[in-house]
């Protein structure tokens, strides 16, 4: 794509990419700076729900927002990374952001940056917080990029609450190689005083994010200790010291989706939400790729009678949670079309799924500098127990799939860049 053909805010946010030389750097010195020469607008946002965790915040980050929002409020929610374009970064009082204000917000950060060094991801999340500080709204869903002790949204001192979704391995280079050196900087997200809801965790992650809820006064609220949510008779039961509250099961599919709607549920019951709201986080929630039926576009007329689905899921649990919502769904010849990032751990991702698949497919994800050769993919697979082939793209690997096996369950996996591409391309 040309610079001509490019949105406004497509030009500025190619010429943010070169502010630093590299694309992860993590401190919270040049947020401030930033926010302080941005008048702090970190300090003028609506009540603040922060989210971090491994896996899961951005469903249950999703579900909180159906829940607040049924109950008349008007909800900011920041996520990252978008899918096919920046604007899904940045929600302001529910509707995406238009193009002449973000424009305007990212010239505004680029002016009162001067050119100094900054990160993609800092400078951006300073533009979220300027749109959040000048829209009404009460409530804004920040969700951590990466860790939580140094990312660039820990730079807001009093958040109304947080929450600690599970954690796992991801991200090892810049988080630790261990769980509880991983749960450490998710924990650092705690600010004295302030509620947290945490999910189901690894015994050393709790014990970590505990300590340090101890040492800053933290309340917290925590799965299968101060609340419980489970599946019985295709609805969700949710638990806590205030009793029993019968809902429907969540709308977003697999079965790791329900401790993300308990994660969600307990959220809305510490910001003092009535059922209406809670039955909304259930029921009505939207999240883009993860687990999501493709119903229309160019691969499903290209594979008519199959089942097409796309997850973005990339790490050791994400494989393990696709498995489980594999193992759930009725029987059916299982394929998968595959494309990693290098900087994964694509054995541990592939290795609970080979149960479930026939086969798999690999593909690289275009337009990323970090793609796993498809062949790496394809090895990868057959290491892990599945039978692998490389495809020249989804698109390719879907017709083969199709033309072997018309009524296949077809899966696009391993990747949000992935899956983006794919939203993007299949409208």
């Amino acid at each position: 794509m040309t610079t001509a053909t490019l949105a406004r805010s497509d030009v500025i946010l190619e010429r943010m990419m070169t502010l630093h030389p590299k694309m992860i750097d993590l401190t919270l010195a040049r947020v401030d700076r930033l926010c302080a020469a941005l008048g702090h607008p970190e300090m003028a946002l609506p009540p603040v729900i922060h989210v971090a965790g491994t896996n899961g915040k951005g469903s249950t980050q999703a579900m909180i927002r159906a829940g607040l929002e049924a109950a008349g409020g008007r909800v900011h929610a920041y996520t990252s990374p978008h899918l096919v374009r920046f604007h899904e970064r940045i929600r302001l009082a529910g509707a995406l952001i238009d193009e002449p204000a973000l424009a305007r917000l990212l010239d505004e950060c680029d002016a009162a940056n001067g050119g100094q060094e900054i990160t993609f991801f800092e400078i951006t999340t300073c533009a979220a917080f300027l749109a959040f500080a000048r829209t009404p709204a009460e409530w804004t869903l920040l969700e951590v990029g990466l860790g939580g002790r140094l990312d660039a949204t820990n730079v807001v001192a009093a958040p109304r609450l947080t929450v600690i979704t599970p954690v796992s391995f991801d991200h090892e280079a810049y988080l630790g190689t261990t769980i509880a050196a991983i749960a450490g900087e998710k924990a650092g997200i705690l600010k004295p005083g302030v509620p947290c809801v945490v999910g189901p965790q690894r015994p050393e992650a709790l014990a970590v994010i505990e300590a340090r809820a101890a040492a800053l006064g933290a309340p917290l609220h925590v799965s299968g200790r101060d609340w419980l949510a489970w599946e019985e008779r295709g609805r969700l039961v949710f638990q806590d010291v205030r009793g029993l509250v019968d809902l429907p099961r969540p709308n977003l599919p697999g079965p790791h989706q329900i401790d993300n709607a308990g994660a969600a549920v307990a959220a809305l019951r510490a910001l003092g939400q009535g059922e209406e709201a809670l039955a909304a986080a259930v029921s009505r929630a939207e999240w883009p790729a993860r687990m999501q039926r493709l119903t229309r576009g160019p691969l499903v007329r290209a594979a008519p009678e199959a089942e097409l689905w796309l997850d973005g899921g990339h790490n050791p649990a994400a494989g393990e949670a696709l498995a489980a919502t594999l193992a759930a769904m009725p029987a059916r010849p299982t394929h998968l079309v595959c494309g990693m990032l290098n900087t994964k751990d694509v054995g541990g991702f592939l290795r609970p799924l080979a149960p479930h698949a026939a086969r798999l497919h690999a593909v690289s994800i275009p337009e990323a500098a970090a793609t796993l050769p498809a062949a790496a993919t394809a090895a990868a697979a057959a290491e892990a127990g599945i039978a692998a082939a490389e495809a020249a793209d989804v698109a390719a690997a879907v017709a083969a799939i199709a033309a072997a096996e018309a009524r296949a369950r077809i899966v696009i996996c391993g990747s949000l860049y992935l899956a983006g591409t794919v939203l993007r391309d299949n409208g």
